[in-house]
């Protein structure tokens, strides 16, 4: 994916979750990553907390460009979490993003901290 100024290096995918689990994803457990997928899910915590803001992304399938590249499994999940926001405008359940950011693995959850993000495509526009 070019569309944030740079191709990022490829990675390797590595299963980090049981076998057979489609919500483990095969992600890196650390490195940098850029994908797309549709928000499945959004996480808004209590005014009480400190301020965050997170949304569960099912990755897109994606046709490998070459015999070396490795395309995300069905049932690929990220999380993606904006410290000290409590809302980010236009991401919702349904919306196409595409994403940008280092991975870490956190409670065997691959997540992105304040990632770099695009819009892609809004549910209402796709009808």
């Amino acid at each position: 994916m070019t569309r944030f100024g740079g191709a990022p290096r490829s990675l390797t995918l590595a299963d980090h979750g049981a076998p057979g689990n489609p919500a483990a994803a095969p992600l890196p457990a650390r490195g940098r990553f850029a994908g797309s997928g549709f928000v499945e899910r959004v996480r808004i915590l209590p005014r009480s907390s400190a301020p965050q803001f997170d949304a569960t992304i099912a990755l897109h399938i994606q046709r490998a460009a070459s015999p070396a590249a490795e395309a995300a499994p069905p049932g690929t999940r990220v999380r993606l979490v904006w410290i000290g926001q409590r809302r980010i405008p236009g991401i919702d359940p349904g919306v196409d993003l595409a994403f940008e950011g280092m991975v870490s693995l956190i409670d065997g959850i691959p997540t992105i901290h304040n990632p770099r993000y695009e819009i892609v495509c809004r549910p209402e526009e796709s009808l």
